[in-house]
């Protein structure tokens, strides 16, 4: 993708002439693959989709690649000095794990209210950890104040070039699935854009999930930059009032779409990914799923971006929330040749056994069970 990633200056002070490419995603794989490996991809049958398993990752989210990369970066640089950071918590954990990793000095500021295993995430891994405001947007201001007034590297939970790259390292493994679709959560915007950057090139479609009453995103491509307080979700970690300038140039120019879920939808993505397929998700982990069902795609993946929730939320929404039953697979008769069962990537589908013959030497005909997404 030659140009692709190449957008033109912004106006915006805050980013003059920044400028995200592939090369940049592909410098950071080059990276990060010493200190994170992989994550798994899951074949969520009853969903009929693959699940990019980011709440497997470190600290159990994706936002430790941007961070990550942005410190060895800075380290290339000869830049050393100590780094604060706001964020509702992800950001915060990945910056603490990725200072211990570097012994880099990390400060964060994270809003009251933010989840308190997030905040003990931070907290076990040595950073600092100061609490101000009642919201996202609020703690990034007291951390740009804090930034300027000690000279501390400030480093945006999206809004830098390197946390792009960073998260863009989602998208280089996802691609050998050759999936056409891929969907993401969107926040500030960070892996959105750098999953775009790594997989537009393929010819992969990208689109975007957002809550309703938390969509700055959306609203900002379609040019409303007014800040709008976000509405109280479960997915806190996307709670982003204002959208970053250089993610949302991004956003604009290669997202080929952005879909908004309602809330009680999320929450029922959320139990069913607990009770179906085991994987424990928060609310911004359970959102890309949940858009899934208004994505048209034959192989869609959906990034598991994260899996930090309290552990009273989520009991709270296994007791409360009663998720609809999964329409049973229909059974088809195969005439002739038998039909394989829907297998995931690099798996052969298992083969069917051979019809018994009848003792009066009659033929039958197989038959194969064929599972498909309720979606």
């Amino acid at each position: 993708m030659p140009d692709a990633g190449r957008a033109p200056a912004s106006q915006d002070p805050d980013v003059g002439d920044v400028v995200v490419t592939v090369a940049d995603v592909l410098a950071a794989q080059a990276r990060l693959r010493r200190y994170l490996p992989p994550t798994p991809l899951h074949h969520a049958e009853r969903f009929g989709v693959m699940l990019k398993l980011e709440n497997l990752q470190r600290t159990g989210s994706y936002k430790v690649r941007g961070a990550l990369n942005a410190l060895l970066a800075a380290r290339e640089r000869g830049d050393r000095r100590p780094v604060i950071a706001a964020s509702a918590g992800n950001h915060a954990q990945g910056l603490a794990w990725a200072a211990y990793r570097l012994g880099v000095q990390a400060i964060t500021v994270m809003p009251h209210g933010a989840p308190e295993t997030k905040i003990a995430g931070v907290a076990h891994w040595g950073a600092t950890v100061r609490q101000h405001g009642n919201s996202y947007d609020e703690a990034f201001a007291f951390a740009r104040e804090l930034a300027e007034q000690n000279g501390y590297r400030f480093l945006s939970a999206f809004d830098d070039p390197d946390v792009i790259a960073g998260q863009g390292t989602v998208g280089i493994e996802i691609a050998p699935y050759a999936p056409d679709v891929v969907i993401v959560p969107i926040g500030g915007g960070g892996l959105a854009s750098g999953v775009a950057l790594a997989l537009k090139s393929q010819g992969v479609r990208v689109v975007g999930a957002q809550v309703e009453g938390v969509d700055s995103m959306i609203r900002a491509m379609r040019g409303d930059t007014s800040p709008i307080d976000p509405v109280a979700s479960l997915a806190d970690g996307v709670r982003v009032k204002v959208p970053g300038f250089i993610t949302r140039r991004l956003c604009t120019q290669l997202l080929d779409d952005v879909v908004t879920v309602r809330e009680a939808e999320l929450r029922e993505t959320l139990v069913r990914l607990a009770l179906e397929e085991n994987l424990i998700a928060e609310g911004a982990g359970a959102l890309a799923l949940a858009a899934g069902r208004r994505v048209a795609g034959r192989r869609k993946c959906a990034v598991v971006s994260g899996g930090n929730i309290d552990a009273t939320v989520l009991a709270r929404l296994l007791s409360e929330v009663r998720p609809r039953p999964p329409r049973k697979p229909r059974r088809r008769a195969a005439e002739g040749e038998p039909s394989l069962a829907l297998a995931a990537p690099d798996e052969s589908p298992i083969p069917l056994s051979p019809a018994v013959p009848h003792k009066s030497r009659t033929r039958r005909t197989a038959t194969a069970v064929v599972e498909e997404s309720i979606w």
